[in-house]
C-alpha cells in the first residue's frame, strides 16, 4: 500500500496513477480518496498523472489522535508532493480539501504548482464573525461534532442522503450506491479525526493565504450549495484571489464532483489546458 511518513510519524496513504502532468486531488470532510473517482478516472484516461491522498484520519491514513488543523493537512500535502518530486502540479480541492489546498499554496509556496482549482470550498471562512457577519453560526458547527460524537454512522447517512447532494430538494432522485459510498468512506475514517476536523474546516480563515496565491485558480461553486453556502465563500475568496476565476453553477450541490461529474470535470480540463 503506497504511503508518506510525516514528520510526526503518520502514515498517509494516497494512490498514484498514470503519467504526465500531476493532477493533486484533496477531499472533503469526511471522506476520503476514493471520493474523487470519477476525476481520476477521467483525467487518468485525457493521459494526466491523477494522485489522491487519504487525509490524517481519514480512509487508510493513520488514525492518530492529534494534529487535526489545517497546518497538518498542508503540511502533509507538503509531504507528499515531496515525497513524489511533483512539478507543474496542479491541485484540486473540494470543500474541506479546498481550504487544504488554498493553505499549502500560502504555507509552502507555489515552486511545484502550475495552477489550482477549489470546488465547494470552504474559504475564505465559514464561521461567522464580526468580521465574517454572513456566516454560519457557530452552533450549527457545535452541532455537528455532537452528532459525531453521538452517533455518527446515523449522521453519515443522513447528511448524503439530504443536503450534501442535494437529495433533499423537490424532484430530486437520491441514489443509494452514492449515499452508501459517502458512508462508507466516512465510517473508515476515525471519529477522533473527524470531531476535530469540523473546528479545522468552519474556524479557520483563509483570507490572508488567498491573498499570497498567485497561480490561477479556478473557484467552482453551485449555488444551491447547502453545506458551504455560496455567497459567503466563491465570490469571496475568487475577490480575494490574484489570478481567480469564478465559475458558478446554477442549481448544483455541495457534492457536485459526483452528481454533475461530466460537467465538472469538462470544465477542469478546460482550465488546465487553457
Amino acid at each position: 500500500m503506497p504511503i508518506v511518513t510525516t514528520q510526526d510519524g503518520v502514515d498517509i496513504f494516497y494512490k498514484d496513477w498514470g503519467k504526465g502532468q500531476p493532477i493533486v486531488f484533496s477531499h472533503g470532510w469526511p471522506l476520503s480518496a476514493d471520493d474523487w473517482d470519477a476525476q481520476m478516472l477521467f483525467f487518468f484516461n485525457q493521459g494526466f498523472r491523477v494522485i489522491a491522498h487519504d487525509r490524517r484520519g481519514h480512509g487508510r491514513s493513520t488514525q492518530v489522535g492529534h494534529g487535526h488543523d489545517m497546518d497538518h493537512y498542508a503540511d502533509d500535502l507538503a509531504a507528499l508532493t515531496k515525497h513524489l518530486d511533483l512539478k507543474d502540479a496542479v491541485h484540486v480541492g473540494h470543500s474541506t480539501g479546498g481550504g487544504e489546498v488554498v493553505h499549502y499554496l500560502a504555507r509552502h509556496g507555489e515552486a511545484r504548482v502550475a495552477k489550482a482549482a477549489i470546488i465547494a470550498a470552504v474559504p475564505p471562512l465559514m464561521v461567522k464573525t464580526p468580521a465574517n457577519p454572513g456566516g454560519l453560526p457557530k452552533e450549527v458547527f457545535d452541532g455537528f461534532q455532537a452528532e459525531v460524537a453521538g452517533n455518527r454512522a446515523q449522521f453519515y447517512y443522513d447528511v448524503p442522503a439530504g443536503p450534501f447532494y442535494g437529495y433533499n430538494r423537490p424532484g430530486a432522485k437520491p441514489r443509494q450506491g452514492v449515499i452508501w459510498n459517502w458512508w462508507r468512506q466516512g465510517m473508515m475514517g476515525g471519529a477522533k479525526a473527524h470531531y476535530d476536523g469540523i473546528v479545522a474546516f468552519s474556524q479557520t480563515d483563509f483570507t490572508e493565504d488567498l491573498k499570497k496565491i498567485t497561480v490561477p485558480v479556478l473557484v467552482m461553486h453551485g449555488d444551491d450549495d447547502q453545506i458551504v453556502p455560496y455567497a459567503d465563500s466563491a465570490p469571496l475568496s475568487a475577490k480575494l484571489l490574484k489570478n481567480g476565476i469564478l465559475k458558478t453553477y446554477k442549481g448544483f450541490p455541495h457534492g457536485m464532483p459526483t452528481t454533475e461529474a461530466e460537467t465538472i470535470n469538462s470544465d477542469l480540463l478546460s482550465f488546465i489546458k487553457g
